[in-house]
């Protein structure tokens, strides 16, 4: 794609948002905050705009984006139907960090499915997110704002360190509340009678899904690689995804063997730069530079951190990073899922 000159850093304003919501129906790509990450927004309505996402991030045609509106009136146009599971799940969780995959309507591009026959549809909870669709008027494609496959943004910092010159603004809507991707399920296999699948967890948990929907059955990829062959039909199921530059490896252990096991790793490995990407209780034990990410017993501090934490490594320069593997209780299954692929499925036990 053309770069432009200047990307433009807007405020969440009245006046940031109706030139955010001016340049999306000019079919531009602009920056905008959910409570998730910060989103790169097209018009989702928009083929040849919704194509220019994938352009300016870098990213692989067969990565299906995520479809936001601001309201349930939006929802059904896009959908060939609505089973009962997904209408409970919207009436508990949306507006939030929820995305269900449904059969698209042919008003949804193949751009934005990446030729799949489904499409994944958020109602977001950020006020300004919500602002800029409706203000917009149309639904909005919007995948994380960053170069793909490295650290998603959850400020408007990190949109500008990645996409500054490839898009035309940012709207500065302050840190990001979540810090992780939503929660994707699949709602298709509900229509033969099947239960709800979760793709990628998130900020709305396995028990939050089941007391709306009933029975979640979790895809193997969610903690394993994606088969050999098989087509990602959720964002984030790739193999390597959220990595930084620095090599990340999950170490598994109570906190004495984690700190003994990173203290042993950094004087055998004298001639790289060791850090270890580590919780705040860690820290008294290391005697290696320590990247935190949260709290041990708050998952939800890990999802708010983590992303800010590994592109923290890059800027401090740091090779490999050994990271305390989280727990995989409630929101903690996420933060595990996403430090699984930053690592790439990298795992030692201390």
């Amino acid at each position: 794609m053309e770069e432009r000159k200047q990307t433009l850093l807007l405020g969440s304003d009245a006046e940031g948002i109706a030139q955010a919501a001016r340049l999306l129906r000019e079919s531009e790509l602009v920056g905008i905050p959910t409570e998730t990450v910060y989103g790169l927004a097209a018009d989702a309505l928009n083929g040849t705009a919704a194509a220019r996402i994938f352009a300016a991030k870098g990213r692989p045609q067969d990565n299906p984006l995520i479809v936001h509106i601001a309201s349930l009136s939006e929802w059904e146009p896009l959908v060939r139907e609505l089973p009962a599971q997904a209408v409970r799940l919207a009436e508990a969780y949306w507006p939030g960090p929820l995305t269900m995959i449904l059969p698209r309507s042919g008003r949804v591009p193949e751009a934005v499915s990446a030729g799949l026959p489904t499409v994944a549809v958020r109602m977001p909870s950020h006020p300004v997110a919500r602002a800029i669709i409706e203000a917009a008027d149309r639904p909005l494609a919007a995948p994380s704002a960053n170069r793909s496959g490295s650290p998603s943004p959850t400020t408007a910092a990190h949109v500008l360190a990645d996409m500054e010159g490839r898009i035309a603004a940012v709207v500065d809507g302050g840190p990001c509340s979540v810090g992780v991707e939503s929660t994707v399920v699949d709602l298709t296999p509900t229509l033969q009678g099947g239960p709800v699948r979760l793709l990628r967890p998130g900020g709305i948990t396995v028990p939050q899904l089941e007391a709306a929907a009933g029975t979640v059955v979790i895809d193997p990829a969610v903690t394993d690689r994606l088969a050999e062959g098989a087509v990602a039909s959720s964002p984030g199921m790739k193999y390597k995804h959220y990595a930084p530059q620095a090599q990340v490896i999950i170490v598994r252990g109570d906190p004495e063997h984690y700190a003994a096991y990173v203290n042993r790793r950094a004087q055998e490995e004298p001639d790289r730069h060791v850090a270890a990407l580590c919780f705040e209780e860690d820290r008294p034990r290391l005697q290696v530079p320590c990247v935190m990410y949260g709290r041990r017993d708050d998952p939800s501090s890990q999802a708010r951190g983590l992303f800010d934490a590994m592109r923290r490594l890059d800027a401090d320069g740091i090779d490999v990073a050994y990271a305390a593997c989280p727990g995989q209780g409630g929101v903690g299954l996420a933060v595990y899922n996403r430090l699984l692929r930053a690592a790439a499925f990298t795992i030692v036990d201390a």
